[in-house]
């Protein structure tokens, strides 16, 4: 058995494959979310072992291999003794404005994306030890390891502190194209080097950040195929042969879980978590009679926009400010045109980060789609007409517990690498194509929709 195991934001999941990549078991277990302050983001460290050591008892195998991936950036820090001295830091608490602020004007922002990849934003790591350091001295003055969630699992499970290098690529202290810790951030921003566990190859320990293992577990190991996810938030994603960041960095550029590569994302913050705000504010609709009316509109919703900016965006816009919007209203427009809307709208933000992909040289004609978002075939339609692909679906929708599981069996000896995992286990079920006609309506949607932005925020 081949055992995945996904640190989430809202709780474990873990997974059993047999070696020619069959799910043969599932166990997911929940834990909290705390917000003590208003965007605020917390979890207890212990809440995730708790709940990865009852989810693998679950699975009732005897596990040949384990593989790790979780939710990306957020800080876990320790005393000499190994104890967690405060609940974790998340990858999307706004906390650290200032800090970046600070971390920009100190490195330079051309310097720092050239180091990096990245600017600095507020889900990063390293603003959070310096936001720390600020605001609580006492507690910063007793670190002497921090990890990321993932990695504490690790600890728990292994005694032994490690990352890998797709995850500590989002940390904001790490060389990306060196594929190293970067002496210049450390000492620029004075944190001690011998906080940060070793870094190694995401196949040398079995883990990577949940955005490049669910890359791999649809198969992206390579350039070719982008990866197109649909969950709460939306993601394209893209493997390159060499360290090539966006010059404005309004995507992330990190090393990806397959040795020798890389990979540039763009991240939009609110795709499958903007319908359902829509069915929410609805009145909790069943989805299926939402996607049913949306169904009912013919594409371009009759000059209807949604800008899906609900909270805030990162690309292509990095602005934590930026608000969503319904634009062109009429009063012939009902509750499945605003799903509709929706629907597009997010696909315009998807087509967003397509575009900045192309502009780094990203050739790709396919794109494998993952999410909740992936099981509406209307929604991958617009999707696929949108971009102005097709987009394919895998056999294992498990995402990030899937493509740890390869990595976990890559690293055990299983697979003689990721390709040979990939190859072994990763199947195509079924395909969408882009329709000619919605895509002619959609050319102009877009145009138009690119539009919203500025004017929107002229009027902050």
């Amino acid at each position: 058995m081949l055992v995945g195991l996904d640190v989430g934001t809202s709780g474990v999941k873990a997974i059993a494959l047999s070696r020619d990549g069959d799910v043969v078991a599932r166990a997911e277990r929940a834990y909290p979310l705390s917000t003590p302050r208003a965007g605020w983001s917390e979890q207890d460290p212990e809440d995730w072992w708790s709940a990865a050591d009852a989810a693998l008892a679950e699975l009732g195998v005897e596990p040949e291999s384990v593989g790790l991936s979780g939710q990306m950036h957020g800080l876990v820090v320790l005393d000499g003794d190994e104890n967690v001295l405060r609940p974790a830091i998340l990858w999307n608490d706004q906390r650290t404005a200032a800090e970046c602020a600070a971390i920009e004007e100190r490195l330079g922002l051309d310097r720092l994306i050239a180091l990096t990849g990245n600017r600095a934003l507020t889900g990063f790591t390293a603003p959070k030890i310096l936001w720390i350091r600020n605001h609580e001295p006492d507690t910063y003055a007793r670190i002497r390891h921090m990890l990321l969630p993932k990695d504490y699992v690790r600890l728990r499970l292994e005694g032994t502190r490690a990352i890998d290098v797709a995850d500590a690529s989002g940390t904001l202290l790490f060389d990306v194209a060196n594929r190293r810790w970067s002496e210049e951030v450390l000492d620029a921003l004075e944190i001690p080097g011998e906080w940060l566990p070793p870094a190694h190859e995401s196949t040398e320990i079995g883990a990577a950040g949940d955005q490049a293992a669910g890359a791999l577990g649809v198969g992206i190991d390579r350039p070719g195929p982008l990866s197109v996810v649909l969950g709460t938030s939306g993601v394209v994603f893209a493997a390159l042969h060499e360290y090539r960041p966006e010059p404005q960095a309004r995507l992330h550029t990190f090393c990806h879980a397959v040795p020798g590569t890389w990979h540039a994302m763009g991240v939009m913050l609110s795709a499958a978590g903007s319908l359902q705000w829509l069915r929410d504010a609805l009145g909790d609709a069943p989805y299926g009679d939402l996607l049913r009316e949306a169904a009912e509109w013919a594409p371009g919703t009759e000059g209807l926009l949604f800008q899906p900016y609900l909270a805030g965006e990162r690309t292509p816009h990095a602005d934590p400010d930026a608000r969503g919007a319904f634009v062109g209203l009429t009063l012939r427009h009902d509750r499945g045109a605003l799903v509709r809307a929706v629907l597009e709208g997010v696909a315009y933000g998807l087509r967003d980060s397509l575009e900045l992909l192309r502009a780094v040289g990203v050739d790709a004609s396919v794109g494998r789609v993952s999410g909740g978002g992936a099981r509406s075939e209307l929604w991958l339609k617009i999707v696929a007409s949108v971009l102005g692909l097709p987009l394919e679906r895998t056999a294992a929708e498990e995402g990030a517990a899937y493509g740890a599981a390869l990595l976990g069996a890559v690293r055990a000896g299983v697979f003689a690498d990721a390709h040979e995992a990939v190859a072994a286990c990763v199947r195509v079920r079924d395909r969408v194509d882009a329709d000619a006609e919605w895509q002619a309506a959609y050319a102009d949607g877009y145009a138009k929709y690119r539009q919203l932005y500025p004017t929107l925020r002229a009027l902050r």
